[in-house]
């Protein structure tokens, strides 16, 4: 996809986000984190900045940025609480983007636009209670009764559900067909009868960004809400994927800008604190955690960069999503771990940023697919080319 900014446009875009990042998000970390919440005022300076709509193509309104310039964006978003960057960035990657690549131009035209205003925060719902990372396996139904279909099962831990007003569902219309043959993907908006979303989960980190279950009691919708239309029965799973290949080069993105932030504040850290007389900087095993860090940072954003570039030539990158996705949240485990052990006991209490960072860190290895499955992605595609 074409970008509707060109070089310039797009450098003053990111300068803005840089600065918003800093001057206005990063000092309000902790109030994020102690009343798990994002303030309405903040997010309603994201609403005027334009950034629910940062990929959106600009015949809908928004900034239609290719894929190369939507994760530097990341990237710079991720240096600050992942509360922030979550607010609006399921309207830039996963709630909007089965709309965009397969929508048909009438879902698009009502949905897209007040999405990249984010009048329509949007939110993505695959997982659930016995279906993790067996997605192909949902058995969230969708029975079909005349024109209209009718939705029952459960979802878990759904990003940014509480704040949703338009459901990305995943559901079998075909109760015949086992694995992914047979799913479906629905749009369904906040309001539908029969549409229920369970208490915000509490969690080890990333606070201010809530997950929560929807549950779907006899949700009866028409036939025009699958994605793409009625000829589009079917084949959700085939758009979930596309979407997710997407989603976990921009997790890899995060996990780049988490580590950016985690170095900076080892860094700094180590050049102030004085202990034998001198900077623990100068110290040759602090210097070699450092080192380490950096080192697993630039090897994080090569491959994010490259698995984008395959996405943005619309290449097979599933292996390279995959390994970037994989490379980067491990790397960013061992970054986060290395920040606190150069903080020593100010590391593990809350007065410094890593305590936070640390547990914010350690969910990027989970969502999206868990390094183990991406290890299974990654293998499989190896031992194919050994087969022919």
């Amino acid at each position: 996809m074409s970008s509707g900014f060109d070089n310039e446009s797009f450098q003053q875009l990111l300068n803005t986000v840089d600065r918003f990042v800093k001057k206005r998000l990063m000092p309000l970390e902790r109030q994020v984190e102690e009343v798990d919440d994002v303030p309405d005022d903040v997010i309603a300076e994201m609403r005027e900045m334009g950034l629910f709509g940062l990929t959106i193509p600009q015949e809908y309104g928004g900034f239609e940025l290719d894929l190369m310039q939507e994760m530097k964006v990341q990237m710079a978003f991720s240096e600050t609480s992942p509360a922030f960057r979550l607010v609006f960035w399921p309207n830039v990657g996963i709630g909007s983007r089965g709309i965009v690549l397969f929508g048909t131009e009438e879902q698009k035209r009502r949905y897209l636009p007040r999405m990249a205003t984010g009048e329509l925060p949007t939110s993505f719902c695959l997982t659930e209670p016995g279906t993790g990372s067996d997605a192909a396996n949902i058995t969230t139904s969708a029975r079909r009764d005349g024109d209209h279909f009718v939705i029952n099962g459960a979802k878990r831990f759904i990003t940014n559900a509480s704040r949703a007003e338009v459901f990305t569902v995943m559901a079998r219309t075909d109760p015949n067909e086992k694995g992914p043959k047979g799913i479906t993907a629905f749009i369904v908006e906040r309001g539908t009868t029969g549409l229920f979303v369970g208490k915000k989960e509490r969690k080890m980190g990333q606070r201010g960004s809530p997950i929560c279950d929807v549950t779907f009691d006899n949700l009866r919708i028409p036939a025009e809400n699958i994605i793409g239309g009625p000829p589009n029965e079917g084949k959700g799973f085939k758009i979930a994927m596309s979407v997710l290949d997407g989603g976990r080069v921009s997790v890899a993105a995060s996990a780049v800008g988490m580590a950016k932030r985690l170095i900076d504040e080892a860094t700094r850290y180590a050049t102030q604190r004085v202990q034998f007389g001198e900077p623990i900087a100068n110290f040759q095993l602090i210097q070699a955690m450092l080192a380490d860090s950096e080192t697993d940072y630039l090897a994080s954003h090569a491959l994010t960069t490259r698995a984008a570039e395959a996405l943005e030539r619309s290449e097979d990158a599933r292996t390279l999503a995959a390994a970037a996705k994989y490379f980067s949240s491990e790397a960013l485990g061992r970054i986060a771990d290395r920040a606190v052990q150069i903080h020593g006991g100010s590391g593990y209490v809350a007065d410094y940023p890593v305590e936070r960072l640390y547990r914010d860190a350690r969910g990027v290895r989970i969502y999206e697919g868990t390094s183990q499955i991406l290890q299974l992605v990654i293998a499989r595609t190896m031992l194919k080319r050994y087969e022919e």
